[in-house]
């Protein structure tokens, strides 16, 4: 199993949400996040200047089962990718165990029911 952890534009959440859905990825966390990134600079709106080195992100989290990682993987980049600076990361992380609290069931099983088994 692996822990896939994509910080993407808050633009491109739908748009990966729709992607995830899409690969059969119905079960994933996400969080509004803040960052600093390469780019540092000022922006004036009525003479003030604003600090943008703080960016805004939604952090996706999803654990799968190791022969979904890839899918998973291109789904994120196809739906969040513009080409331009800060469409964010992807990170894939090993995951150890999963328990389902409510039956103790452990491992891939605890992913997924066993009757959508695909």
């Amino acid at each position: 199993m692996k822990k896939i952890e994509a910080i993407i534009r808050r633009t491109k959440f739908e748009d990966v949400k729709e992607a995830l859905l899409a690969a059969d990825i119905e079960w994933f966390s996400y969080y509004e996040v803040r960052g600093i990134g390469k780019t540092r600079q000022g922006r004036i709106y009525r003479g003030v200047v604003y600090d943008t080195s703080s960016i805004e992100r939604t952090l996706i989290s999803i654990v799968v089962r190791d022969k979904n990682v890839e899918k998973t993987i291109q789904a994120v980049l196809s739906a969040a990718q513009t080409g331009e600076i800060g469409d964010g990361r992807i990170f894939v992380i090993p995951v150890e165990d999963s328990i389902r609290i409510r039956t103790g069931e452990r491992g891939d099983i605890a992913l997924y029911n066993a009757e959508q088994e695909k």
